[in-house]
């Protein structure tokens, strides 16, 4: 794998740099402007949870660490929001009266129609928006959970709205492209269908087969957590994810997750049908199918 790129000696893209909710997206981004450069001059960190600002403050990947966000997005050239989506609303209502003419707002929130509606009443002409959604995670949270590598290789989808200025899209663009990611446009509506299938839908299967198998007679659900094999166990590290953050997702995105979630039923239906009846054929296509897309992942760099 290739080795991150050092940007220290490069100009910063933002003067200063605010992260509000550093969590495992936020105190990564705080960590890469930290330990690569290339990001922000001064980077503070904003949470409303004193002992999340202390543990921010003790990890020392901040120059500046407070729980007041329009006083931080006052003297931001971008405020990145790192908070669940269901919060993004009244957050950006916080921030947006404060920050200074041609600073720039971003999130990174994993639904993107929902979010822009949440945001949109609150915009100024004079602040430009960039919704942006970095796809890399892992099921832990919190400042502790963030590296610095979190994004090498990962895709960084943008959804910016059609009067966003030009320079304030590649700003943004250059930020994460010195946090390691790959980058892709796309239309929210787009972004929100993509994410339902790759994303969303496996967290709902993972969650919901975790509770089939807790809800199992108690001597059947205790050989179930002995003798769980590596595919239940991948279940269930996708199942130990914020449950906070996976229900504003659900919620918020739940027409296309539907839609993928119906398509899902379906596509098991018939597979339950190909089993009933010995349907060989059919069996082997989907295991198939499975494996030239692990395949591709691979290939991709993306597994």
């Amino acid at each position: 794998m290739q080795t991150p790129s050092d940007t220290r000696d490069l100009p910063p893209v933002f003067e200063t740099l605010v992260v509000i909710g550093p969590g495992l997206i936020g105190s990564s981004v705080l960590r890469r402007a930290k330990e690569y450069g290339g990001l922000a001059r001064h980077v503070i960190a904003v949470d409303k949870d004193p002992a999340v600002c202390a543990r921010v403050a003790e990890l020392g990947i901040a120059d500046e660490v407070t729980d007041n966000a329009a006083e931080a997005a006052a003297r931001a050239d971008c405020v990145m929001l790192c908070v669940p989506v269901g919060v993004m609303g009244p957050v950006a209502a916080a921030v947006l009266p404060a920050m200074k003419p041609g600073a720039i707002l971003t999130e990174v929130g994993s639904t993107k129609v929902s979010v822009i509606e949440a945001i949109s009443p609150y915009l100024r002409p004079d602040v430009p928006y960039v919704p942006a959604h970095p796809m890399a995670g892992t099921e832990f949270s919190g400042p502790d959970a963030g590296f610095a590598t979190l994004f090498e290789n990962r895709w960084c989808l943008l959804t910016p709205l059609e009067a966003t200025p030009h320079a304030a899209i590649e700003a943004v663009r250059t930020l994460w492209e010195r946090c390691g990611a790959r980058l892709r446009d796309m239309t929210p509506a787009h972004h929100d269908r993509v994410c339902a299938i790759v994303s969303h839908l496996p967290h709902l299967l993972a969650f919901t087969i975790c509770g089939t198998a807790d809800d199992l007679a108690d001597e059947t659900r205790s050989e179930v957590l002995d003798f769980a094999a590596s595919g239940f166990r991948d279940f269930t590290r996708i199942a130990a994810s914020d449950p906070t953050m996976w229900r504003d997702i659900f919620l918020l995105n739940r027409e296309a997750l539907l839609e993928m979630l119906a398509r899902f039923m379906e596509d098991a239906q018939a597979m339950a049908r190909a089993i009933r009846w010995g349907d060989e054929a059919y069996i082997v296509d989907r295991i198939e199918r499975g494996r030239k897309i692990r395949k591709s992942l691979i290939e991709n760099q993306q597994a």
